[in-house]
């Protein structure tokens, strides 16, 4: 099968999104997208945009994404965080998100970055060993902190 690697645009957004749930079903958290094809097309495609995204299209229709944004490490420097790299389910096996991977890489690179970086659930061994082929680090004695938006109201309300 062939697929083109692009640069996203504004009316990409709806399809990315629906790719963005695609990737939360697989997840186990498919009531988790709170986020809609409005505030991708903001958020990406603004006066400061906040991300970049590559879509890849095969016949006409965008069967994979992959979404960065920059990044700063104290002990790096500037560094990108791929937040999300998505194939189709049909597609998968077919190079593409190695062809995805190898956009990403190759952008960090033009850009100089330090480091690129990404979460993977420990439960997926298919991407786990996906990107150790590659040649990327799975750090499996970090663990992911974040606080969601309850998490960061809680915090306000108690100062």
């Amino acid at each position: 099968m062939s697929y083109t690697i692009r640069d996203a645009r504004a009316e990409d957004m709806q399809r990315v999104l629906k790719l963005v749930q695609e990737l939360a079903e697989f997840e186990k958290e498919e009531n988790a997208v709170e986020i809609t094809t409005n505030d991708l097309i903001r958020d990406g495609f603004g006066l400061k945009p906040l991300f970049h995204c590559f879509v890849a299209e095969s016949d006409g229709e965008i069967v994979g994404t992959a979404l960065i944004y920059p990044r700063y490490s104290t002990w790096k420097g500037p560094i990108i965080h791929l937040e999300d790299l998505i194939v189709t389910k049909e597609m998968r096996g077919s190079g593409l998100g190695s062809a995805l991977l190898t956009e990403v890489i190759k952008y960090g690179h033009n850009l100089g970055v330090k480091r690129i970086s990404w979460e993977v659930l420990d439960w997926n061994e298919p991407a786990i060993n996906f990107y150790e082929a590659k040649g990327a680090r799975v750090l499996r004695d970090w663990d992911v902190v974040h606080m969601d938006e309850g998490g960061i109201q809680n915090f306000i309300n108690n100062l």
